[in-house]
């Protein structure tokens, strides 16, 4: 009998048109051998509760809170329902970005430094500017690069974090490190192969991750001791945050130093996706069907239920 694969959808988040792009790739590249595809749409919180009712595993295509945060995880264990990726705890931990990068620091693990804020007045110029100009800002729990900056000068400052607080409670101000970004997916702590990611824009923003066209992506073969070193900390952020399953580090490469951007717990699936170029640029037998396969399987053995 086929096992009744519920594709969660949509949600409440600024990233919900993404999910859909990623759920609906999902749903036509499952093995119909194997899955009966349910497309269930979340449009509000207790629709996980309505409509999870009769599906044996859950495909997380959700992006953004109340999907990437735990929440979603959380309901799902409790009606003892297996899912893709990480459970609550790693999915918490890597949704806040703040949080996140001060265990990440507190693991020796290199990120660019940072400065929180709830309000505008909270704002510290006079730490912006030791920090140096230009930085990034970015709603602290958010993602696909929604509401998020590259700030050249102190006066457009306020501004961006004003745009930033239309999404999230709180706004993470980054400093902007200059150099070659990479990804790279982590599947039961095995590590796949990096991509290197060369944005048509000023950076990796919504347009360039999700328009066809908007960068170049391609897997790169780094040299030692650099790869070494990524390695290592790709397994030490694995530890860190208690991750499971699968998820998508990013990193900036500057002189060949490499530092930590952020963690994906549910990557995006769409065709320009990272994951799914990284697992098939490894050839016969790793198609996006195989993919979806794998991503279950060893989502279900991390699962108690």
């Amino acid at each position: 009998m086929k096992k009744k694969i519920g594709v969660l959808m949509g949600g409440i988040s600024s990233e919900r048109d993404i999910s859909l792009m990623s759920a609906h790739e999902m749903i036509k590249h499952l093995d119909q051998a194997k899955f009966e595809a349910i497309p269930i749409e979340i449009n509000k919180k207790d629709d996980v509760l309505l409509k999870c009712q009769e599906i044996d595993f859950a495909l997380i295509g959700l992006h953004g809170k109340f999907g990437e945060d735990g929440c979603v995880q959380s309901i799902l264990d409790a009606m003892e329902i297996p899912y893709s990726g990480c459970g609550p705890r790693p999915s918490v931990l890597a949704m806040d970005k703040d949080t996140s990068k001060k265990i990440l620091r507190f693991e020796g693990i290199r990120t660019p430094d940072w400065v929180m804020v709830t309000d505008v007045e909270q704002i510290d110029h006079d730490k912006i500017n030791e920090m140096g100009y230009p930085v990034f800002v970015k709603p602290n729990s958010g993602g696909s690069s929604v509401a998020t900056s590259l700030v050249r000068k102190q006066a457009d400052l306020v501004a961006a974090v004003s745009e930033a607080l239309k999404y999230d409670t709180e706004v993470m101000i980054e400093a902007y490190i200059q150099g070659l970004e990479i990804s790279t997916p982590m599947i039961n702590g095995h590590i796949y192969p990096t991509m290197a990611i060369q944005p048509k824009g000023e950076f990796f923003d919504l347009k360039a991750k999700y328009e066809a066209g908007g960068s170049d992506e391609f897997v790169i073969e780094l040299d030692s001791p650099l790869k070494e070193e990524i390695e290592s900390m790709l397994h030490a952020t694995w530890h860190a945050l208690k991750l499971e399953a699968y998820a998508r580090i990013d990193f900036l490469i500057t002189e060949q130093v490499p530092y930590l951007l952020e963690v994906n717990t549910l990557p995006g699936m769409t065709p320009t996706s990272l994951l799914p170029k990284s697992y098939t640029s490894l050839g016969a037998g790793h198609t996006f069907t195989d993919l979806l396969t794998h991503l279950i399987d060893v989502s279900l053995k991390h699962k108690r239920n």
